[in-house]
């Protein structure tokens, strides 16, 4: 403390960091001595063989099962320093409820039989929070508390389809579920989607073309378009679905992310479902931090005790301090006014960039301004290649620019499940310190852009 001029906060801290390194060994009433060495490494073995064995079953597929992260890491992935981070999939620190979540995770943590085991359904008062919220006819019978959206959409996936089966998916689209479908040994088939969202007749063609018997959508903000889904097409949905027998997975992921300037949104499907069609996913994650990973999965009928089993099967439960604080959050005060926060920021920050986008890059289409979620969906210049070829100017080139000239974007590629029809970037607004960086970032994208502009010329 002396020689660094610290308080003994920050030196408790530097100790308890070397201790979980095993540079040092804490004894109490001794003090800290410095570690006996570790051993030297072990030698590296020989795992080729395991290319083998992972893939020798392969042929037996119907699918081949194969796990690409890319299009989740990348979301995921933190940028180098000084880079602007247009690629994020969550709120900045900022805009956390940071307090709050610390607030509500103290309190839980003295509730009475806090780190007991809570039952595999979830805590009942949190089913009965995430029913209310849905709406219709859901009650907290049908809910089940999942360890994030993620998971909720695996556990869906599984329970609804067979590995080789075909399943029906938006295009564009989340990249995480065709992930989570590949490798489930799902076949993903696109179906279009318009600033309306899914297009029903498409729809009804893909369901007769494929025998398909589940369908995953986003209606509300989709990603990565931003699209709703009309008021005329939600009963068409679930028609064409009935008839084929089939099962709608809905993805209401950013409901919670609504623009100050929306007005009122439609209802999940799910609350004007009473024949058991929707399989609804809902979080919490988006609207507080990465690390705030509790959502719901809601079905009605025999469905249910599947996605039970599964759930169960994979994860047991939901640890139960995280749903006791959740229900310490949600219960709050400080609830309310983050959303209201949150709210606000979100719709400034949308439109500073659809302003610096404007100004700095006329050239690059902006088919939608969507009034929720976190990002915008732009679409390239034609001829414009998606792959980097056959010329430098595709969303690769493009893309590997834009992070020398230090903004870190997403290119559109990955959201298609199969040939996309023009190059695409998708640009968050959410991840970022504020409308400085996204004024920033925007010319440094105008920087990368005339890079790649000099290279084909």
């Amino acid at each position: 403390m002396d020689r660094f001029r610290v308080s003994p906060v920050t030196v408790s801290r530097a100790l308890a960091r070397l201790a979980a390194e095993g540079l040092v060994v804490t004894r109490p009433g001794a003090g800290a001595f410095r570690a006996q060495p570790r051993a030297s490494a072990a030698p590296v073995g020989d795992t080729s063989w395991q290319e083998v064995a992972l893939s020798a079953d392969g042929a037996a597929d119907l699918v081949p099962r194969s796990v690409d992260a890319s299009g989740v890491l990348v979301s995921l992935a933190a940028p180098p320093p000084g880079v602007i981070e247009f690629n994020g999939g969550y709120l900045h620190p900022s805009l956390q409820p940071e307090r709050a979540m610390a607030a509500a995770l103290s309190r839980a943590g003295r509730r009475p039989g806090a780190w007991g085991r809570p039952p595999v359904e979830g805590l009942p008062e949190l089913r009965e929070w995430f029913a209310r919220s849905v709406g219709g006819p859901v009650t907290a019978a049908g809910v089940l508390v999942t360890s994030g959206g993620q998971s909720a959409l695996t556990t869906a996936l599984r329970a609804l389809a067979p590995p080789g089966a075909p399943v029906l998916v938006e295009s564009p689209t989340y990249p995480g579920m065709l992930a989570i479908a590949r490798a489930a040994g799902l076949r993903p088939v696109p179906v279009p989607v318009d600033a309306d969202g899914v297009r029903p007749a498409l729809l009804a063609d893909a369901f007769k073309a494929t025998g398909a018997r589940v369908f995953v959508c986003q209606p509300l903000f989709q990603n990565p378009t931003g699209a709703v889904l009309a008021p005329e097409r939600r009963g068409e949905v679930l028609r064409i679905a009935r008839e084929a027998g089939a099962f709608v997975v809905e993805d209401d992921f950013v409901r919670l992310l609504v623009h100050e300037d929306a007005g009122p949104l439609p209802r999940p499907l799910a609350a004007d479902d009473p024949d058991g069609v929707v399989v609804h996913v809902c979080s919490l994650t988006k609207a507080t931090s990465p690390s705030f990973r509790v959502s719901a999965l809601v079905a009605h009928g025999p469905v249910l005790e599947r996605l039970r089993a599964i759930q169960v099967v994979d994860t047991f439960f939901v640890p139960r301090p995280l749903q006791e604080a959740t229900l310490e959050l949600v219960g709050s005060p400080a609830w309310p006014r983050h959303l209201r926060a949150i709210s606000t920021a979100l719709r400034t920050r949308r439109d500073t960039m659809t302003a610096a986008l404007r100004l700095h890059l006329p050239e690059i289409a902006l088919p939608h301004i969507p009034s929720g979620g976190y990002h915008l969906w732009l679409r390239l210049p034609d001829g414009t290649g998606t792959s980097g070829a056959p010329g430098p100017g595709g969303e690769s080139a493009l893309t590997a620019a834009a992070l020398r000239a230090g903004v870190a974007v997403t290119p559109g590629r990955p959201y298609f499940s199969a040939e996309p029809p023009a190059g695409h970037l998708r640009l968050s607004f959410a991840a970022v310190a504020g409308t400085e960086e996204i004024a920033e970032g925007v010319r440094r994208l105008r920087g990368a852009c005339d890079e790649v502009r000099g290279q084909r010329g």
